[in-house]
């Protein structure tokens, strides 16, 4: 009997020792090792996930060490480890719901095209997914651009965190509702237009009015269909697209909204080449050839502001659009030091033309 009871206690130390040994001797990852948890996952799959990866040394330990600790609920997502951690830290961390987020950059001017090629590098997913959403899922900005067949314009430049368990209906809503604030805060809609009513992405809700200090801004048939709004953001888009000097961009737009008033075509080059993206033909540079490409988004053929947006517009040139330099100029063209030179008549215009070109031979 004794000996019984002293190999029963042997087998409890035994026991004890190993359960000790497998909750707190830490597994280290071979690299940074990315695990996925899904959500429906029992306790089980996910210490056996936990275990495949090099995360934990033991299933049942993790198992034993969550039951009782009277069955912390452990959040799904993606998570990152990248050093040493024993069962007891990865249960932690799994019951604080510490995921990995991923940084997306969308700096200002980038194209729903360039925005999907980020979400994918970032290990978001495929660019053609996001994509699918940015050209369809107009329900987000409907109460704000009932005419916008995408939802290019309203993806608003920004620095944003993303998981893998977002779908890409929820970063493209994100990128939608950071648009909506941002306009709230310039004065480009109200209050209520920025929170319309149902969920945060905006998918349903009443439009109320629009406060913008554009003075210039002349109702026109080629875009007669589109709201003050939808005006603003595609002239923004064009500015945006123009020039990187802030300081520049409420005299490109006056020149814009200049032409606009004595109906003379804008001649952007930035629409022509955004006409070709959608078509899937841009080959990187622009030719003579391509300035009679047929498309609405052709400023050079089509009178009046492209149908949509040409470029997700950060503040800066929304608020040039909004608030327009008045000035007599109609023309402007880069001065190959990073501005523009403008002018108010066609032979101003043709002088700083040539003196570009001459800067631009003596490179």
């Amino acid at each position: 009997m004794r000996k019984i009871l002293w190999l029963l206690v042997i087998a409890i130390f035994a026991a004890a020792g190993w359960l000790a040994w497998a909750l707190l001797m830490p597994a280290e990852p071979s690299a940074q090792t990315f695990v996925m948890l899904r959500p429906g996952y029992s306790t089980r799959r996910i210490a056996a996930e936990l275990k495949a990866s090099g995360i934990i040394r033991n299933e049942d330990a993790f198992i034993f060490w969550h039951y009782i600790h009277h069955r912390r609920s452990l959040k799904a997502g993606e998570y990152l480890f990248d050093k040493p951690r024993n069962i007891i830290e990865v249960h932690t961390r799994l019951a604080r719901g510490e995921v990995y987020f991923r940084t997306v950059v969308i700096p200002e001017g980038f194209t729903m095209f360039d925005i999907a090629r980020t979400v994918e590098a970032a290990g978001l997913g495929p660019a053609e997914d996001f994509l699918k959403v940015a050209q369809s899922d107009t329900a987000l900005i409907a109460d704000l651009a009932p005419s916008a067949t995408s939802l290019e314009g309203y993806l608003f430049p920004e620095t944003y965190q993303f998981s893998r368990m977002m779908t890409m209906r929820d970063m493209a809503g994100a990128m939608v509702c950071q648009f909506r604030v941002v306009a709230q805060r310039i004065g480009l809609t109200t209050a209520t237009e920025s929170q319309p009513e149902g969920n945060a992405s905006g998918e349903s809700g009443k439009s109320g009015h629009i406060f913008m200090v554009v003075t210039s801004l002349p109702a026109r048939d080629p875009n007669a269909a589109l709201t003050d709004l939808e005006r603003a953001v595609i002239m923004a888009s064009i500015v945006e697209k123009e020039t990187a000097a802030a300081e520049e961009r409420p005299l490109v737009a006056g020149v814009y909204y200049n032409r606009l008033e004595k109906k003379i075509a804008l001649d952007a080059d930035p629409s022509i080449i955004y006409a070709e993206l959608l078509a899937g033909s841009y080959a990187g540079a622009l030719h003579h050839d391509d300035m009679r490409f047929n498309s609405p988004y052709n400023t050079y053929t089509h009178a009046g502001l492209p149908p949509g947006p040409i470029a997700n517009p950060g503040k800066s040139a929304l608020e040039a659009a909004m608030h327009p330099a008045r000035s007599d100029y109609y023309y402007f063209v880069a001065d190959a030091q990073g501005h523009h030179r403008f002018a108010k008549t066609i032979e101003e215009h043709n002088t700083n033309v040539a003196a570009y070109r001459r800067a631009m031979r003596g490179k």
